[in-house]
């Protein structure tokens, strides 16, 4: 036998040996699940993106996130339309604009790449929507704090993230509704200010809003920048929560020394990693065909219960925050 011949037999049998101890052909692929929030940056956002990393970690996924450097419908358009272009498996968004994203998103679907959402229920395009929160619960408990601080009287500023974010409209809404009802004497000085996703946005325009309004007793915000602009604009004019209640949705790292220097009332929020690995499990619990149920369990979150009308999987998973318990949380 030559030695050319013998070199490529025993060549052969390598392969042969790999085949008949279990070693595939081809890997199988990781389903690919890009996260695409409303903007980047922000403490929340970098939160959410740890929940994300976690997610492609624990349940083997190629997922990352991506966002706009602004809370623009249009970028998330076009960020969309690329993750098309690149034929991922699942796009998970959480928008900034429901109708706006609704075309590019069922494009997306008759791509056969998955759609899921957060914070968007009943969001066209999207096979499920994950929400962190029953809507009522929150927007009530939030609204109730604000009367409680200024005895159900007087006037008050409402700030959401944009005037087309679903959830904050949806909340603020919910709240306005309850105060008609409950308080009427505690009133907007406006419908709603959408500024609460931009620090530097909420701290100008609350300060406008102390200006116009010196006898405004409360400030509720939606958009985690809200109430830290507006503690900021409390501290430049040397007035506390004494003066004018603030809550709202905060971080707690990020709202610890305004709580404790009586900037900010009382928090309300989620834990936004929990979040960002919940919509990573949603994604790919579609991809694999799996059912999506009550009782359907996500880290962090707990079990679900399905509202099949606007196809809703929602826990409630809502924590708050006050300046002796807020050292508590890590995030």
């Amino acid at each position: 036998m030559t030695s050319l011949i013998r070199t490529t037999l025993l060549a052969a049998a390598a392969v042969v040996t790999a085949f008949s101890i279990g070693t595939p052909a081809f890997a199988a692929d990781k389903p690919t699940i890009a996260v695409v929030v409303k903007i980047t940056g922000i403490p929340w956002y970098n939160r959410f993106e740890t929940g994300v990393a976690k997610a492609a970690k624990d349940l083997d996924v190629d997922a990352y996130q991506v966002g706009p450097t602004a809370a623009d419908p249009a970028q998330q358009v076009k960020l969309i339309e690329d993750l098309i272009a690149k034929k991922v498996d699942a796009i998970a968004v959480v928008p900034n604009d429901a109708n706006v994203l609704a075309p590019v998103l069922k494009r997306a679907q008759e791509a056969g790449i998955v759609v899921v959402t957060h914070e968007s229920p009943g969001q066209q395009g999207a096979a499920w929507d994950l929400e962190t929160i029953d809507n009522t619960e929150f927007a009530t408990a939030v609204f109730q704090k604000l009367a409680d601080l200024t005895g159900g009287k007087g006037k008050f500023a409402l700030v959401v993230g944009s005037l087309t974010v679903p959830l904050h409209n949806q909340w603020a809404d919910i709240g306005l509704a309850y105060l008609k009802q409950k308080y009427p004497e505690l009133t907007p000085v406006a419908d709603r200010y959408p500024v609460g996703e931009s620090l530097d946005d909420s701290y100008r325009t609350s300060q406008e809003i102390l200006r116009a309004n010196p006898d405004l007793k409360g400030f509720v915000a939606f958009g985690s920048q809200g109430p830290i602009g507006f503690a900021r604009a409390l501290e430049q004019q040397g007035k506390t929560t004494k003066d004018v209640g603030n809550v709202g949705n905060v971080l707690p790292k990020q709202a610890a020394p305004y709580l404790k220097k009586q900037l900010i009332s009382e928090g309300f929020l989620w834990d936004p990693a929990d979040a960002g690995f919940g919509l990573v499990a949603l994604a790919k619990k579609v991809i694999d065909k799996e059912p999506i149920e009550t009782g359907t369990e996500l880290p962090g979150l707990g079990k679900g219960t399905v509202e099949a009308a606007d196809h809703v999987l929602r826990f409630k998973a809502t924590r708050t925050f006050t300046a002796d318990n807020v050292d508590q949380f890590d995030f």
